[in-house]
């Protein structure tokens, strides 16, 4: 006798980004008439343009001064934003739920030493034995306790201390590709009956010199001014820009959060994650086949939030697949507004959508030029991510009737 699966759907939500912290203000961005004004910090990290951290109140999510001072900002963002997430779900004080309740986090490898990489790249300059050299300075640069503070499971770790959410708990790493994971894992063991609640979600930061080193190996991310997503082929650079996020969901069982009388936004009804080799047509076929397998029957009725990174040529594969995949929806393309998360992005399209489903919005076009006017509030919504290196996500949600 096969299994009957549970509805899964989202009753918490917790965002931080450039346009603030909490709901309010991501709802004022999905709802406004026009186009948003950018949010964008162009001299601190110049020529690196980027959409920075807001004005936070850490107090508000960690009220002990310890704990704030243990954390790097990556690990207290991820903090607070999960404690958004249970405060809007109603669970922060209701220690029984919290204390069973799973935890799912996406998490990078954590803020770098910057004095001791441009020790290396400096010297590095002037060796011909870069291997020796890099062994060296690991030998006597690095320091244990920066490296243990850095651990990428300390996120759920301190999660667990400040909002005792002590259940199970998962950590994933791989840029964009942890995002998508985490909520599929966490989707599945819930859809599965596995699990009744569950906090998923993660944090990027953004405002750090480290991080152009690790992206411009690739020459990824944008430089000089800011320029809409869609339309950042003649910038200079690769086109990403990066942005400060924190993105947590609280995802339940239909009948747990209805048993205790909770607010649902809307229902996750399928997640697929992918990845493979994006050459000869790979990213297509790839986008194509989740389209079909997550979004197959949709029709005008829907919004399409895409978490394109902005690099040239990716993003604009991706928006033509999206436009062929599902030609009547609204296509909008978030990272235009917050800047690209990595392992948060994900989430944080989730967390939109949601808020978008569940307000009925009619979302104005983040980039005029490449997309089209929405007439009327979606009932359905595909979120997507492409990764700027590998991986690739799509959800379905649906609003409640």
């Amino acid at each position: 006798m096969q299994k009957t699966l549970s509805d899964v759907v989202i009753t918490g939500i917790g965002i931080v980004t450039c346009h603030g912290t909490g709901k309010t203000p991501h709802l004022a961005l999905l709802t406004a008439d026009k186009a948003p004004s950018p949010v964008v910090e162009n001299e601190r990290f110049a020529p690196y343009p980027i959409h920075p951290m807001p004005e936070i109140d850490w107090s508000a999510q960690i009220p002990k001064r310890g704990d704030q001072r243990q954390m790097e900002n990556w690990q207290r963002l991820g903090v607070y934003a999960a404690g958004l997430a249970l405060d809007d779900a109603g669970l922060k004080d209701n220690a029984e739920a919290c204390a069973s309740m799973d935890m799912i986090v996406a998490a990078g490898g954590g803020e770098r030493d910057v004095n001791v990489d441009t020790l290396i790249v400096a010297e590095g300059l002037k060796s011909n034995d870069r291997a020796s050299l890099v062994n060296a300075k690991l030998t006597t640069e690095l320091r244990p306790t920066l490296f243990l503070a850095q651990l990428s499971n300390l996120m759920a770790g301190n999660i667990s201390i400040v909002h005792k959410v002590t259940g199970s708990s998962r950590t994933f790493m791989g840029e964009e590709a942890a995002g998508i994971t985490a909520i599929e894992t966490a989707f599945a063991r819930i859809r599965a009956g596995q699990s009744t609640h569950s906090l998923v979600g993660g944090a990027f930061v953004a405002d750090r010199d480290d991080i152009f080193l690790l992206v411009e190996g690739a020459q990824a991310h944008a430089r000089g001014d800011w320029q809409p997503l869609w339309q950042r082929e003649s910038g200079e650079g690769g086109g990403m820009i990066f942005g400060t996020i924190g993105a947590f969901l609280v995802l339940e069982q239909r009948a747990h959060a209805e048993a205790r009388g909770a607010h649902i936004y809307a229902t996750i009804n399928a997640i697929e994650g992918d990845r493979g080799r994006r050459d000869e047509s790979g990213l297509e076929k790839r986008l194509n086949r989740l389209a079909a397998s997550v979004g197959s029957g949709l029709g005008e009725n829907t919004l399409v939030l895409s978490g394109a990174t902005g690099l040239h040529d990716i993003t604009a594969r991706e928006k033509q697949a999206l436009q062929q995949a599902f030609p009547k929806a609204a296509l909008r393309g978030f990272a235009g507004a917050t800047g690209h998360g990595l392992e948060a992005q994900f989430p944080l399209g989730l967390a939109l959508a949601a808020l978008a489903l569940d307000n009925k919005a009619v979302i104005p076009p983040f980039d005029p030029q490449a997309e089209g006017a929405m007439q009327n509030p979606a009932s359905e919504a595909i979120v997507t991510t492409v990764g700027y290196v590998r991986g690739e996500g799509m959800a379905r949600l649906s609003a409640e009737a």
